[in-house]
């Protein structure tokens, strides 16, 4: 490297048990009344009125915006900005999976910017956006520390990438009790989410020091306890350390980038509604297969630091078994295959000249160390079946 490295996180931080009961303070320093954007799971497991309710002895005013059903599009974001607005809001929380997170990042970009969020996209969001507080209710996405906000465009069914410094919460609150109530297939999912960002972060070719820190963290948290969180939801240590290990993940790939499962899983996820971190589940075998074989160093390092090879190992033994670790856990945890998801294999077939096409264009798998073409995303994608 012989560049300077940039390394961005939300301005505060706040972890483990009591987060948010510790936040008051913060909240009361963000603005005279908040707009909480979740979803209307939130309010039936009673994660909402966790956060009123502090809200409420606090004296901090106000208003629910919980229109986000699914996969945020840009519907969705112009409804919550007439929300915003109407009810005179000036700083936002949002509750959820990364869903309503990346939702409050874009109601916030539309309530600075005007417009669509469409009118962001391929542009850089750095202008001061109301203050946002982020509170992960899954341990997967790290979307509460990073500037991405992902929104699909309903007209066009692109799933738009949008990226920005002001996108970056300025605060994060990671508390337990609210990744208690996530279900195991939710576990699962974001669990695999955060594995992938943590290995594709370590495993680019935009890595650096910093970013490795919070990336080999990350992955030893989750091979420590994943599966555990998946088999008993109530084990609140294992969910310590799937939120935090989720944290740290979003904050290595928001500084070094993700690779080429990411670049697949997009287009996967578009055409097939497939949720996002089972889309990345489903191709990590076949992904992390090839790009090994161009940086077994880089591999074998996550293998070392995880336990599951010693340091004198060749590199290529010991980025063999990451490989194999992550096919166990991915076994362990029951995440199905394409044909046990439902789909159709003629109808995946005939559409993977196009996923491999939107894949090489969203540009993540041009940060895999080992050389990589639309030509072989096809080959890779003809593997899953």
């Amino acid at each position: 490297m012989n560049m300077a490295d940039a390394f961005i996180v939300p301005d505060k931080i706040i972890s483990g048990k009591g987060a948010l009961r510790a936040s008051a303070e913060v909240f009361r320093g963000m603005g005279k009344k908040a707009l909480i954007v979740t979803d209307p799971t939130m309010e039936k497991l009673g994660n909402l009125e966790r956060v009123t309710s502090l809200l409420k002895q606090e004296a901090i005013e106000y208003a629910v915006f919980s229109g986000i059903t699914g996969e945020p599009d840009d519907g969705m974001i112009q409804e919550g900005v007439s929300c915003f607005r109407e009810e005179c809001c000036d700083f936002m929380i949002g509750l959820g999976g990364g869903s309503p997170i990346d939702s409050m990042k874009g109601i916030a970009m539309v309530a600075a910017y005007g417009g669509s969020p469409a009118d962001q996209m391929g542009k850089t969001v750095d202008r001061r956006l109301a203050p946002m507080a982020a509170v992960p209710t899954t341990a997967g996405t790290g979307s509460e520390a990073t500037q991405f906000t992902i929104i699909t465009d309903r007209a066009t069914q692109v799933k738009m990438l949008l990226k920005g410094p002001g996108l970056m919460p300025d605060l994060a609150i990671i508390d337990p009790q609210f990744t208690m109530t996530a279900p195991p297939k939710i576990t699962a999912a974001t669990g695999i989410d955060a594995l992938t960002h943590a290995i594709e972060a370590y495993t680019s070719r935009k890595a650096q020091p910093l970013s490795d820190t919070f990336a080999l963290s990350a992955c030893r948290r989750i091979f420590g306890s994943l599966k555990k969180a998946w088999s008993d939801g109530s084990d609140e240590e294992s969910r310590i350390q799937m939120a935090l290990a989720a944290l740290e993940a979003g904050i290595a790939f928001n500084n070094s980038s993700v690779t080429v499962v990411h670049g697949m899983s997009r287009p996967i996820g578009a055409l097939f509604h497939v949720p996002h971190g089972i889309s990345n589940a489903m191709l990590l075998d076949v992904c992390l297969g090839y790009a090994a074989k161009g940086a077994a160093d880089r591999f074998g390092e996550i293998a070392v630091a995880c336990g599951f090879a010693e340091k004198s190992e060749p590199a290529e033994a010991a980025a063999d078994k990451l490989l194999e670790q992550v096919s166990a856990l991915l076994k362990d945890i029951e995440i199905p295959t394409l044909e046990e998801y439902g789909i159709e294999k003629q109808a995946f077939l005939e559409v993977i000249p196009k996923m491999a096409a939107d894949a090489f264009a969203s540009g993540s798998p041009s940060n895999t160390r080992r050389e990589i073409s639309a030509e072989v995303m096809e080959e890779l994608y003809r593997k899953l079946w």
